[in-house]
């Protein structure tokens, strides 16, 4: 009791504090003459009425804890002080204090025929707030592999799901592509292609010339001491090993936008080099402020509640991945005007970057409680032994090979399904697609991304359950209702306008407000960035309208011809708000689904 006293002290202030913020801009309004402003002043005074309701009902709940407060009596005086409105039906206690609030049909109704003719919408909390999102980031000259899926698929469905709030999101993918193995790759370059400045080297097998080049640079002295030598002409610009540099980058880049296209993933490239002019000014105002120690020829800063400190100098004079990511946040902040960044990187780089935030609001950056830097982590991705998911070979699996094969076997469940007999070559191949990605993005997404999970393409394309596979079908089987009563996209438009949804049926009470509150779950994913609560509703609206649809005629036949006696329009509104709410909560989960499968 004493938590919730204190939590009801806290409110009460932020309450009353919001109260004299809003009575004070409406006595500006009024002052200054602007009643012209009409709607805004308005707005301002429906929002202040609502906030002294809510100091009302807090004011009622506080007492001193001296007294004991029986929780029935804070449920009674809650619900005493309630005002009326057009939302709540009825309210009752039950049992100890529990409060259940009953909605009017008639409301929900009306925010069912909102939502059709309106379309998916939430309020635009975003808007003028700028947003970065760090995902993917590979290696250049290395391919992706599957531990960069996690990434990928998260930091793309993040960046989705922030745009339909309204926020400017500025997605940077913070690929590796400076430090010295350049240097090793660049020699190479130069003896196995020497006319790279004039003929574009065909180097077909990055991977493999990474492999060669690292094997010479293990080996011999002399390839060795080229390399690094390369390293210092690259720093310093020498424009020959520049375009090198270059070159390798674009082949790498090439690799990488082949994942990104087939994945649907978007992304503007923004590498550690980006960054590299700025370094040296970020470690001299570190030094500036007096947070520079030096450590054995390091030079290193130690950040208050952080048990390890940050090396922004290294002993042989090269910068690290702390002055890149200290310069990099820097700029997102200070020139970006970021007013939230999000790093959707590995949990294995948890402590790096609370010490990278620490040491940014150490040196005055940014206010937390102003801008919001956040770490998004993620667990690992298991093989069904529960070990770290490689090839039988032992490597790390490649995502490009383990994209084909989710081609592969999607087709196989299709043809397993003869779908190949029914659709047309272009349908098949779209539907191929459509659950390929779809069920290798979900798997992902419908799992806690704190947690470690099992990659199984067996569990991931069963269409029974919590699945991508499921829920694809069950999207095209709601399509397809309307369009096997005839009824097409201008008809729908027409009857939402026109046509009063009622909700008398218990299950269509119970879809109706399922539906209504697709808003409130992305709201939370907004604040925690938790993926799986999305899947998880989508699953429950499925299963929700399976329900109905078993239970209540959309469409009335005759059971001998076939003939359509009766379409009862209200419910496939219910049928075309389900459609509308699962294809919005597709496209943020990155998943196309397609009309036919």
């Amino acid at each position: 009791m004493d938590g919730l006293v204190s939590r009801c002290s806290a409110r009460l202030l932020q309450q009353e504090e919001e109260i004299k913020s809003l009575t004070a801009e409406i006595d500006r309004l009024k002052n200054c003459g602007c009643l012209g402003a009409s709607p805004n002043l308005e707005q301002l005074q429906e929002e202040n009425l609502k906030l002294k309701y809510r100091l009302n009902i807090l004011q009622k709940m506080l007492k001193t804890k001296e007294q004991k407060v029986n929780p029935r009596e804070i449920a009674e005086n809650i619900t005493k002080h309630l005002p009326d409105n057009e939302c709540i039906e009825k309210v009752e206690i039950a049992g100890p204090g529990f409060i259940n609030v009953h909605l009017r049909k008639d409301f929900v109704s009306e925010q069912l025929t909102s939502l059709l003719v309106n379309g998916v919408q939430l309020p635009a909390v975003g808007e003028n707030k700028k947003v970065i999102v760090d995902f993917s980031s590979p290696n250049i000259a290395k391919e992706m592999h599957v531990g960069h899926l996690r990434s990928t698929i998260i930091g793309e469905s993040v960046s989705r799901l922030f745009e339909f709030a309204g926020y400017d999101v500025l997605r940077l993918n913070h690929v590796g592509d400076w430090g010295t193995q350049f240097g090793m790759l660049i020699a190479h370059l130069q003896d196995k292609f020497p006319d790279y400045l004039t003929v574009s080297p065909p180097i077909g097998d990055l991977q493999a010339f990474y492999k060669e080049s690292k094997k010479r640079f293990d080996t011999e002295e002399e390839f060795k001491k080229r390399a690094y030598q390369c390293v210092v002409l690259l720093q310093g610009k020498n424009p020959d090993i520049t375009k090198a540099w270059k070159l390798i980058c674009d082949v790498s880049r090439q690799e990488f936008n082949k994942i990104y296209d087939a994945l649907d993933v978007s992304l503007i490239e923004r590498g550690e080099s980006f960054y590299q002019d700025r370094m040296n000014d970020i470690v001299q105002e570190f030094e500036d402020r007096g947070f520079v120690q030096v450590d054995d020829g390091r030079k290193i800063v130690f950040v208050p509640g952080c048990s390890i400190p940050l090396t922004i100098v290294k002993s042989d004079g090269g910068y690290t991945y702390d002055t890149s990511d200290l310069a990099a946040i820097k700029q997102r902040l200070s020139e970006e005007k970021a007013d939230m960044i999000i790093y959707v990187v590995d949990s294995g780089q948890s402590v790096h970057f609370q010490t990278i935030f620490a040491a940014a609001q150490m040196i005055g950056w940014y206010d937390p409680k102003v801008t919001r830097v956040f770490h998004a982590g993620f667990g690992v991705v298991l093989g069904e032994d529960k070990k770290k998911f490689k090839t039988r070979a032992g490597e790390t699996v490649r995502l490009m090979d383990l994209m084909g094969e989710g081609l592969k076997r999607s087709m196989d469940k299709l043809k397993e399904k003869e779908r190949d007999k029914v659709l047309t070559a272009e349908e098949l191949n779209a539907a191929q697609t459509s659950i390929a990605y779809g069920c290798i993005k979900y798997a992902d997404l419908s799992h806690n991304r704190l947690n470690d999970y099992i990659f199984s393409f067996d569990k991931m394309l069963d269409d029974r359950g919590n699945t991508a596979a499921y829920l694809l079908y069950a999207f095209t089987r709601i399509r397809s209702i309307a369009r096997l009563a005839n009824i097409d996209e201008e008809m729908l438009q027409k009857a939402a306008r026109e046509t009063k949804i009622l909700l008398d049926h218990e299950k269509e009470w119970k879809l109706g407000r399922c539906i209504l509150r697709f808003p409130e779950i992305l709201q939370k994913i907004l604040d925690d960035l938790f993926l799986h609560t999305l899947c998880d509703y989508i699953y429950e609206l499925a299963t929700t309208f399976t329900e109905f649809y078993d239970s209540c005629y959309c469409v009335e036949k005759d059971r001998q011809t076939g003939k359509i006696l009766k379409v009862n329009m209200w419910r496939m509104l219910l049928c075309e708000a389900v459609a509308a709410v699962m294809a919005k909560g597709f496209d943020i989960l990155g998943i196309k689904p397609v009309q036919r499968m």
